[in-house]
């Protein structure tokens, strides 16, 4: 199943778009707890080409999860870079997403955060899975880990 369609199903969203977004905000809030080095080597697992063959009964969305990970604006990408990680709690992180991102009514933070985390880790490797989850705060980390 594509990267999307795994973020749309499991987080119960309709829409690709809202489901891309959300992705986005919940990579930048990952990136921002974690080294420029680490997110370097998750960046370069997901920049890895995963072919996938269409057929009449399944077209994927077009979605280049590496594309995702990258922060969009790069005055913010580059200052991120210059930083250190930051040190949030579970409740901050969580937070974070229900403010920034626009969530359609009904639908639950932790239950789209958790589809943006298991579509990830389809993507990655056990150690970088392993890598992600060792920045991760309480909660966050056993969502992580459950996803």
């Amino acid at each position: 199943m594509a990267f999307m369609e795994t973020v749309m199903r499991k987080g119960h969203l309709e829409n690709a778009f809202v489901a891309k977004d959300i992705t986005e905000l919940v990579f930048r809030t990952l990136r921002d707890l974690m080294t420029t080095e680490a997110s370097d080597r998750v960046a370069a697992e997901l920049d890895e080409e995963h072919e996938i063959v269409p057929t009449e009964e399944y077209k994927p969305l077009p979605d280049d999860v590496g594309d995702l990970w990258k922060d969009t604006n790069p005055v913010v990408g580059f200052l991120s870079r210059m930083q250190e990680p930051m040190k949030i709690d579970a409740d901050s992180f969580l937070f974070r997403i229900r403010q920034e991102a626009e969530l359609p009514a009904g639908v639950d933070v932790e239950t789209v955060v958790c589809a943006v985390f298991s579509a990830t880790k389809q993507e990655l490797s056990g150690e970088r899975i392993e890598e992600i989850a060792s920045f991760l705060p309480g909660k966050i980390r056993e969502m992580w880990n459950k996803a």
